[in-house]
């Protein structure tokens, strides 16, 4: 596509310099229209001063006849017309046919006349002024006015043709200035495009094209750290998967061949399910993801009594703290009611009571606490305490990204999949909250979830 439009010429350099020809031709049109009634203006005026001031000094002889002469002479020597109103209103002389009644009738009278008249479709500067009992008639045709500004013109033309060359090349300087980083850019994302990172983008001094370049090479080093954030999370995803299905295939070989004895097929069975679901839970938190970042991902909005939603949660997981001695605690007296979905809001609890329990130590406990959100937005906040070894402030920042706790600790403390913060942090947003990390006073991890008073049936995306 981008190529077709090259090729109708319809880049942006294209653009800029056919825009600047034609301003410069619109410009240069105009100017030399406005300039060219104004010269026809100055010498009409010019012409009608020359005129009349020549036949004030022929109306100075006061006689008729001299003065007649004199135009006579004057106008043989300048090219103008002249003629003679006779006392009787008869007209002779070179310029008797512009002479009609109206302005003879006028010098006769003893008026001076000063008017631009037509005469068979030409017009013609008059000047005329009583002499003596008649008058005297002094006439230029346009047509000499026409030649003068004709020359003028002609003078100015090489001057107006090298300014609007001059306009032409600062145009197309100009579009190339301004394209060339824009083109450079575009090039340097088709490179992206292509999936080479780490692109020289270069800059320009042109503010705006500067912000694109810039905008540009942030694209370039977001991309850079989401890709590989990507490849780790696929490598710690194979990783992970290699384990309990080598653990299996190992099992499942020595069960074809006979190698296990009846005494330990049904420790080998425990071993076998154990690995099973080790490989399911980590399977469903991926298509869980999966679906967390779907378009058509819904929200099925209902009120939802987050009290009893916790006291539910923690009798569903009472078995389990149990063993690990774990007292599982709720404070939700002051719970309100939300229109939320109470399934997405349940298994958004149970995975953040899975993880503190994860790091609870034995004869700790693990409260379960929801109160109104400060403030006067309304919603409530849902927290989860544990007592477990807690979170640095690195740990903190980076909590709620893939696999980032997983890997920092798996050697040194129980961890999951990697996935769950990550699939709590989604799943918040998808109800139209949020989720945070902070330390507990007196040691261990709280997670608090804040959820709005209401929530739409479409709820927003979030990016992974």
């Amino acid at each position: 596509m981008p190529d077709d439009r090259r090729r109708r010429g319809r880049t942006l350099n294209t653009r800029i310099t056919l825009l600047v020809v034609g301003v410069a031709t619109l410009v240069t049109v105009v100017a030399g229209v406005a300039s060219l009634q104004l010269v026809r203006g100055a010498l009409e005026q010019q012409a009608h001063e020359h005129l009349a001031t020549q036949v004030g000094i022929l109306a100075e002889e006061g006689d008729l006849e001299t003065a007649a002469r004199q135009a006579q002479a004057w106008a043989q020597d300048v090219g103008d017309q002249w003629a003679v109103v006779a006392s009787d209103g008869s007209v002779r002389g070179s310029a008797r046919r512009w002479v009609d009644a109206e302005v003879a009738r006028d010098v006769l009278a003893g008026t001076a006349v000063s008017d631009t008249t037509r005469a068979w479709r030409a017009p013609v500067i008059l000047e005329a002024q009583p002499v003596g009992a008649g008058g005297i008639v002094l006439a230029r045709p346009e047509s000499a006015i026409a030649a003068a500004t004709r020359e003028l013109v002609a003078r100015f033309l090489p001057i107006i043709g090298a300014a609007a060359i001059a306009a032409i090349l600062g145009g197309v300087l100009l579009a190339g200035r301004i394209a060339s980083p824009l083109v450079a850019t575009a090039n340097a994302a088709n490179v992206l495009a292509c999936g080479r990172r780490g692109v020289a983008v270069p800059g320009s001094d042109i503010p705006e094209v500067d912000d694109v370049a810039h905008a540009l090479a942030a694209l370039d080093s977001a991309l850079v750290a989401s890709e590989g954030r990507q490849r780790e999370f696929l490598l710690s995803v194979s990783h992970e998967l290699r384990t309990p299905l080598t653990a299996i295939r190992g099992y499942a070989e020595a069960l074809a061949d006979g190698l296990v004895d009846s005494a330990s097929v049904a420790s080998v069975g425990r071993t076998l399910t154990a690995e099973t679901e080790r490989v399911d839970h980590f399977v469903g938190d991926l298509l869980e993801l999966a679906r967390l970042e779907s378009d058509d991902f819904r929200i099925e909005p209902s009120p939802v009594d987050l009290a009893a939603l916790l006291r539910e949660a923690a009798e569903a997981w009472a078995a389990k703290a149990a063993a690990l001695g774990v007292a599982i605690v709720v404070d939700a007296d002051a719970a309100p009611t939300v229109v939320s979905d109470p399934r997405r809001v349940r298994q958004l609890v149970d995975g953040l009571v899975e993880n503190a329990l994860r790091v609870s130590p034995p004869d700790s406990a693990l409260e379960l606490r929801a109160a109104a959100a400060p403030g006067a937005g309304g919603g409530a906040a849902i927290a989860v305490r544990d007592e477990g070894p807690g979170l640095s402030d690195d740990d903190l920042a980076r909590a709620f990204d893939r696999s980032v706790l997983r890997e920092r600790y798996g050697s040194s403390r129980p961890v999951g999949t990697g996935l769950g913060l990550s699939i709590a942090q989604r799943l918040a947003a998808r109800l139209g909250g949020s989720v945070s990390a902070a330390r507990a006073p007196g040691g261990g991890s709280v997670f608090t979830v804040d959820l709005p008073s209401g929530v739409s049936p479409r709820a927003p995306g979030s990016a992974w």
